[in-house]
C-alpha cells in the first residue's frame, strides 16, 4: 500500500507553496496531487490557483515525487486543449504525471461559464460528456493526429507531437462509482479513485463506509471482467476526508495505521491524505501528519492487498470488512 497527499492550490508559490511540495517529496509520499477546480466550496472566497501551472511549478521543484490531479473534469475543460497541456506537463516532469479524471459535479465549476438563463448540465448529460471526454482524451494522448466528431466534443487533425513521455500515454485514474463511470474506468483506466459513498458521509458510520467501498470494489471487478480485464489491472486509490471518519485517522499514527489497514483489507492500494489546512475541514496537526507520512507509511508499505494474494476475492474483502465492523 502506498501513501500519498493532496495539496490544495491555495498557497502563493513565493509564500510557502514551493516548500510544501518539496516537503511532500522529503517526507517520502508516493505522490502529491491537487484539485483541478475553478474554486471549491468553503475556499471560494480565498486564494485558489490553477492546477496545471501549479503542477508545472511542482514538477520543476521536485525530482522523484509523482504528481497529478484529483480530479480533472469536463466542467470547464476541453479534451484538445487539456491534452496539449498534459503532454507538456508530462515532459516537464520527466514522466511523473497521473491524470485523475471524473465526471464533475454541480458546484462552482458547473455554473461559472454559463450564460444567463442557462441550466447546469443534468447528471445524465455530465455522464454523456464524461464518456466522450475520456475517449477523445485517450486518443489525443496516444496518437500523433486525431480527427473526432462526437455529440459534445470534436477535433479536426489535432496534433500532439511528440506525445507523452510515459508510453503509450500518461496513466488515467478514473473517479467513478456508478455503472457508466465504472465501465469507463475498466476500459481506459490504469487506476480507479473513490472518496467513499457521499450518501453516508454525514449520517453513516465508519463500518457503513467500509461496506460501501467494499461494494464499489466488487462492482469495479465486475466491470473489469466485462471489459476483459482483471480487477488487479487497476490500482485502487482512496481519497480520504469525505467519509464518516472525517479527520480522525490523522489524530495519531496508530489511528492512521488502523484506518489504512482496514481499507487495505478491502483492496485499496493507495491512500491519499489532505495536507493539513488550519481552520478548514482539513485541519490537522502538521507534526502528527508528518509522522504519519514517515512512521505510519512505513508500517503499511509492505501490504500487498487482497487482489495480490493467493485465494483472495472481493467477497473475502467484504467479509473482512464485516469482521472489522464487529
Amino acid at each position: 500500500m502506498r501513501v500519498s497527499t493532496v495539496i490544495l492550490p491555495i498557497h502563493r508559490w513565493s509564500e510557502g507553496g514551493r516548500e510544501i511540495w518539496q516537503r511532500a517529496e522529503e517526507l517520502g509520499f508516493h505522490a502529491a496531487y491537487t484539485y483541478d477546480h475553478l474554486s471549491w466550496r468553503s475556499f471560494r472566497d480565498g486564494p485558489w490557483f490553477g492546477a496545471v501551472p501549479t503542477l508545472t511549478a511542482a514538477a520543476a521543484a521536485t525530482s522523484r515525487l509523482r504528481l497529478g490531479t484529483l480530479v480533472t473534469s469536463p466542467n470547464f475543460r476541453h479534451p484538445v486543449t487539456l491534452a496539449k497541456e498534459l503532454i507538456t506537463l508530462d515532459d516537464v516532469s520527466g514522466g511523473r504525471i497521473t491524470l485523475g479524471i471524473g465526471a464533475g459535479g454541480s458546484g462552482f465549476d458547473a455554473t461559472t461559464l454559463l450564460r444567463g438563463g442557462e441550466e447546469p448540465w443534468s447528471p445524465r448529460e455530465r455522464a454523456d460528456r464524461f464518456g466522450e471526454f475520456v475517449e477523445l482524451l485517450d486518443r489525443l494522448l496516444t496518437d500523433d493526429a486525431v480527427t473526432y466528431e462526437g455529440t459534445h466534443y470534436s477535433a479536426y487533425e489535432a496534433r500532439n507531437i511528440p506525445g507523452c513521455v510515459q508510453r503509450p500515454r500518461l496513466p488515467f485514474a478514473v473517479a467513478a462509482t456508478g455503472p457508466r463511470g465504472l465501465r469507463l474506468a475498466a476500459r481506459y483506466g490504469q487506476a480507479w479513485v473513490t472518496t467513499g459513498d457521499p450518501k453516508i458521509s454525514e449520517t453513516g458510520t465508519p463500518a457503513d463506509s467500509l461496506a460501501a467501498i467494499g461494494g464499489q470494489i466488487e462492482r469495479l471487478g465486475k466491470a473489469c471482467a466485462e471489459a476483459g480485464r482483471g480487477a488487479g489491472d487497476l490500482d485502487k486509490i482512496f481519497l480520504t476526508g469525505f467519509t464518516p471518519d472525517g479527520t480522525a485517522p490523522l489524530s495519531s499514527v496508530d489511528a492512521f495505521v488502523d484506518f489504512a489497514g482496514h481499507h487495505a483489507e478491502l483492496g485499496i492500494e493507495e491512500i491519499v491524505l489532505h495536507w493539513p489546512i488550519p481552520d478548514s475541514i482539513f485541519a490537522a496537526d502538521l507534526g502528527v501528519f508528518e509522522k504519519i507520512a514517515t512512521e505510519g507509511a512505513a508500517q503499511i508499505a509492505g501490504y500487498a492487498g487482497p487482489d495480490r494474494r493467493h485465494g483472495s476475492s472481493p467477497e473475502k474483502g467484504r467479509a473482512r470488512a464485516a469482521r472489522i465492523a464487529r
